[in-house]
């Protein structure tokens, strides 16, 4: 959190715009044949020989996140993230990417190399092609717009689940949020004690989750590989609430999620039991775990049931029956989405 007072700082106006991207895209390289141009012409030029997906996401300092502990590289590995998960959702491969970030002149280029560096990382774990983007000056701090492009031959939608389809889980959900309480906690004491150094050893995998998340592009060769495809698909970015409550809607279904199914890692049962928070109120309404929710028909439960990677927390019902939480107790609790909101409603 302690900010190196000493760091070599570069105007962004000594490069110039066309200087500054030649400089910033230099290391990218290009991996896909679909790829026929990247940067370096007025648009990119991309030939595809099936279906295309398309998502974008737009994140905004202090809305989306805080630089006070988000580390830039982070910053920039996590916007390529984000959206890549979106198209692992469509049950597609993700292919290319592109950037776009406006600045305020407190950055100087070594922060906008930070970013860069992990938007190239990402680029190289997840095999995906920068073909294009835009910096501009912006009065208003930090933003980064990424949009990504993927190939689908059997693309998975929201609208496919029905009544007796299982529901299923990747991972572990919860452990995002959690992270951004440890985080938003050890600012508050470091405003009081610039001094104080945290110790974060016993939170460090949800930490991770929050500052370095991972999108699940490996669920889409598993299913491949398990001749299972999903009825529907979403991936978690509001809360596992919000999420099924999406399904629901598209698909016309209702829908008994169980709470003692709810796959959570013991560092987040743990550190909601120290935040005095409830486990299950934060699997269902944290958010940014983007790990894929999904529904598989009941004669694809014997391929899936061994494997760590799934878990099955419920089923859908008619639509009639509406949409409920199965508490230990065994009650029914009605699902509501108070999920995380772009817009104070």
């Amino acid at each position: 959190m302690i900010e190196d007072k000493n760091q070599q700082r570069t105007d962004l106006s000594e490069l110039g715009e066309f200087g500054l991207i030649d400089h910033l895209t230099k290391n990218f390289v290009i991996n896909h044949k679909s790829t026929v141009k990247g940067i370096g012409d007025d648009a990119a030029v991309l030939d595809f020989k099936k279906k295309v997906v398309v998502t974008t996401d737009l994140l905004v300092e202090g809305v989306h996140f805080d630089l006070s502990y988000m580390p830039l590289k982070h910053l920039g590995y996590k916007s390529v993230i984000v959206n890549l998960s979106d198209v692992y959702a469509m049950n597609a491969t993700a292919t290319q990417i592109t950037v776009s970030i406006a600045v305020s002149n407190r950055f100087p280029l070594e922060a906008l190399e930070e970013i860069y560096a992990g938007i190239e990382t990402a680029a190289k774990i997840y095999n995906i092609d920068v073909v294009g983007g835009d910096t501009t000056s912006s009065n208003k701090g930090l933003l980064i717009s990424v949009t990504a492009l993927g190939e689908v031959e059997n693309e998975v939608y929201r609208n496919g689940a029905k009544p007796n389809d299982l529901l299923v889980v990747t991972g572990d959900v919860g452990a995002a949020y959690m992270g951004l309480q440890v985080l938003e906690r050890e600012k508050e004491v470091f405003k009081v004690n610039p001094n104080n150094q945290p110790d974060l050893d016993q939170y460090t995998y949800v930490i991770e989750r929050q500052l370095k998340p991972e999108a699940r592009k490996d669920i889409v060769k598993l299913l491949q590989d398990l001749d299972v495809k999903p009825t529907s698909m979403i991936d978690i970015s509001d809360g596992l609430s919000s999420e099924i409550m999406h399904i629901c809607k598209q698909s016309k279904v209702g829908c008994d999620l169980y709470e003692t199914k709810i796959p959570l890692d013991p560092q987040v049962i743990s550190t909601c039991e120290e935040f005095n928070i409830d486990s299950t109120t934060v699997a269902l309404n944290g958010g940014e775990d983007y790990e894929l929710l999904m529904t598989i028909s009941q004669d694809d439960y014997p391929k899936i049931k061994a494997n760590p990677n799934l878990t099955v927390i419920g089923y859908m019902t008619e639509e009639s029956a509406g949409m409920h939480l199965v508490t230990r107790a065994e009650t029914k609790i009605p699902i509501k989405a108070q999920g995380w909101k772009n817009f104070n409603e």
